[in-house]
């Protein structure tokens, strides 16, 4: 079992190492981080999947092994991850368990798991615990198994996320949203509730996603995205990836817009409400958002990567916002979970706010060169950061991620992914030519990327 636990979740290949038979068993050990939760409801947990064919006998099989916990299930069905963690928090129980694979292609599939008041599972008490009490010997089931209740929440869920929808400016936007087959797909009513124009792409639930990988990162399934904003005339476009935790922008223009720098521009709304406060950003995100940040009177603060750690921070220091360049967004109303819809609810009240185009507002913030994430198959990855520090010993050294090395005009963070086997290089210059002599010099010191 050991290749499907990952550092946030259960993700693999259905077939020997995923299959009902383990999904059971993890259902069987799941309840064990939940004894003694404070929720008001401390028996329940909230069960959904998105539409892989997979997911069927997966999650039948996870519930069985949670009722057979003695934990009564509630299934709210097809749903997106932020569903799940909103389901978790509104309702108040125990945890929640989403049957997925995220952006992943269409022969994976895997769990993410949350506690109460949807908080992340994470460190050694969390994965790693599933998956050794999953392996071991396990107890015989409860005499008296947990019960199942169907329960529908998207109508809560609306309502959650048009609330903080402000007014229109009287023109109604036009917005492209690619749904990549995904579970976007369920967003349709709700989006067409924003008082948009929207123009919506492959929002047909299909797990073998025909059209294009569904994971907004990659330029190339920005494509379709693109091309229909330009042909369109829209003012914004919008991608979910498949689980719709993580949505990614393109200007009027068809330009992708860095995660990094909607984080910056979402805060600096929502800092107008919430000033002084913290805003929590990864470590490969633009020296301009920290800069943005202080400019509208938060308080920049850079984490690690992944979603655990940014949310403990974020509920931490009681923050107003979070968000990573991996394109998921952090809200306090959301229980500090992503929420990729409040993310697209925020640019569009920016939009409606100021009267301007997305490019234009996102221009200060767009005025450094800044790569794209670069992956290296690195078997010793210390020696290699090791190696990179001293050749780099003259800047200033941050170790919170890998490591992140900032001179005057360029900078460089180089981090091991929490999910795969991979070295993975992001770096920012004043301008393209010294971002090329620099990635240049990287790529030489770091062997070709794969």
């Amino acid at each position: 079992m050991a290749g499907i636990f990952k550092a946030y979740d259960v993700r693999g290949i259905v077939g020997d190492l995923l299959n009902p038979d383990i999904a059971y068993r993890i259902g069987r050990a799941f309840p064990k981080l939940l004894e003694n939760s404070p929720a008001s409801r401390p028996r329940e947990v909230v069960v959904s999947r998105d539409m892989r064919e997979s997911g069927i006998g997966l999650s039948e099989a996870l519930v069985r092994g949670l009722r057979e916990s003695g934990v009564d299930v509630l299934d709210i069905g097809l749903a997106t991850t932020p569903m799940n963690y909103f389901a978790v928090g509104h309702l108040d129980v125990a945890g929640g368990v989403q049957c997925t694979a995220s952006h992943n292609p269409a022969e994976y599939n895997g769990f993410k798991f949350s506690i109460w008041g949807a908080r992340p599972v994470s460190g050694d008490e969390g994965i790693p615990r599933i998956e050794r009490l999953a392996e071991g010997e396990q107890e015989p089931p409860v005499e008296q198994v947990g019960s199942l209740s169907e329960l529908e929440i998207m109508g809560d869920y609306t309502n959650f996320v048009l609330a903080k929808l402000g007014a229109s400016s009287g023109r109604k936007l036009k917005v492209v949203v690619d749904a990549a087959n995904g579970m976007g797909t369920l967003y349709e009513p709700l989006l067409e509730r924003c008082g948009i124009e929207l123009t919506p792409l492959y929002f047909e639930l299909d797990g073998n996603f025909p059209n294009h990988e569904a994971n907004p990162l990659k330029l190339d399934n920005l494509a379709d995205l693109r091309r229909t904003v330009l042909e369109q005339g829209a003012d914004l476009g919008i991608s979910f990836d498949g689980d719709a935790d993580r949505a990614a922008f393109v200007d009027e223009k068809g330009e992708p817009l860095g995660s990094d720098h909607a984080t910056a521009l979402i805060a600096g709304r929502l800092l107008r409400d919430a000033p002084g406060k913290a805003v929590v950003y990864d470590v490969r995100s633009s020296r301009t958002v920290p800069e943005y940040i202080e400019q509208h009177g938060g308080i920049p603060i850079r984490e690690r990567v992944g979603h655990s750690f940014i949310k403990a921070t974020l509920r931490g220091r009681d923050g107003a916002f979070g968000g990573e360049l991996a394109g998921h967004y952090y809200f306090p109303g959301a229980f500090f979970a992503d929420s990729s819809m409040l993310a697209v609810v925020e640019i569009l009240n920016i939009l409606n706010e100021e009267q301007r185009p997305l490019s234009e507002i996102a221009a200060p913030l767009r005025r450094l060169s800044k790569s794209p994430e670069i992956n290296f198959e690195i078997e010793d990855k210390q020696a290699a950061m090791d190696l990179l520090k001293d050749h780099y010993s003259a800047g200033r050294l941050d170790e919170i991620d890998g490591i992140r090395i900032d001179f005057d005009d360029w900078w460089f963070n180089v981090r091991p992914s929490n999910t795969e086997p991979l070295l993975r290089l992001v770096l920012e210059a004043e301008n393209d030519d010294l971002l090329a002599e620099k990635q240049g010099e990287l790529i030489g010191l770091l062997g070709e990327p794969e």
